[in-house]
């Protein structure tokens, strides 16, 4: 089999590979090759020795793809039919996206489902300087702040912010779009958190909804749910976790919150 290289598709031996990886640099850390990764369909950054890792097969990687393409388009439809009657404006969405291959995917949902979306492509270490300009200039009702985390011990130091690869930023940028939320009075709903992110300092920082509570992976989808039940709930609706748990990967282990208002409005 020939070597590893940036751009391949992989798994993890040690792990069975359970997870599908993208393989987005290769360092040298003490003479052994060492593979920074990023989830192809999970939200998680991890790093292996390459000698631990394991092209994964195209036909493999095509079943994964065409099935979660098979979900999105049966929501699309679903969405779609029902909102076919009814004369409303959902809820503006800005989502700040670390992975520009997931900004991508979440501009075709939410394009597809009919959102007011806004999607960019910014780094998790970037988002916190430039989230208040971007809120200035898109005035959403709706943050969505996400990319790549993982822990680097997991299962210990849960309250240490540097035991998690960006929640720190994560967090970060929460704080700056509260500042800016405050000043504006917008009652801006957040997400914000991906896999095994920080979840009590997201929350602590003023994120209505954050991931992840049980410290596990969450769906590259997870995000967009929340946001478009947000989006297409009326405003006089208060949303719980318990509104939203059934539709993601791993209920309220992954995803929790204190809640908010729905954003949809009626025309009359």
């Amino acid at each position: 089999m020939r070597n590893i290289r940036k751009g391949d598709i992989v798994g993890r031996k040690s792990y069975g590979k359970d997870i599908y990886f993208k393989v987005v640099n290769i360092i040298e850390i003490k003479n052994e090759k060492v593979a920074i990764l990023n989830g192809l369909f999970e939200r998680i950054e991890a790093d292996s020795l390459v000698s631990d890792l394991e092209i994964i097969p195209k036909n493999m990687v095509n079943e994964r793809l065409e099935k979660l393409s098979k979900f999105i388009n049966k929501r699309i439809n679903k969405n779609n039919y029902k909102r076919s009657y009814e004369k409303t404006v959902t809820g503006k969405i800005l989502h700040l996206d670390g992975d520009r291959k997931y900004s991508e995917k979440s501009y075709n949902y939410y394009k597809k489902v009919g959102l007011n979306a806004t999607v960019k492509n910014i780094p998790e270490y970037k988002q916190p300087k430039v989230v208040n300009r971007l809120l200035e200039i898109y005035k959403p009702d709706i943050l969505v702040v996400t990319g790549h985390d993982g822990m680097l011990k997991k299962g210990k130091k849960y309250n240490d912010i540097f035991n998690y690869r960006n929640s720190r930023y994560f967090i970060e940028t929460v704080k700056e779009a509260r500042k800016y939320d405050k000043e504006k009075e917008e009652k801006l709903v957040i997400f914000a958190g991906a896999c095994q992110s920080y979840f009590e300092a997201l929350i602590s920082a003023g994120a209505n909804f954050a991931s992840s509570p049980a410290r596990i992976l969450i769906d590259f989808l997870d995000p967009l749910l929340v946001a478009e039940k947000v989006a297409t709930t009326e405003k006089y609706r208060f949303i719980t976790i318990d509104d939203i748990a059934y539709e993601l990967r791993d209920g309220k282990n992954g995803v929790s919150g204190i809640g908010a208002n729905g954003k949809l409005k009626k025309l009359i």
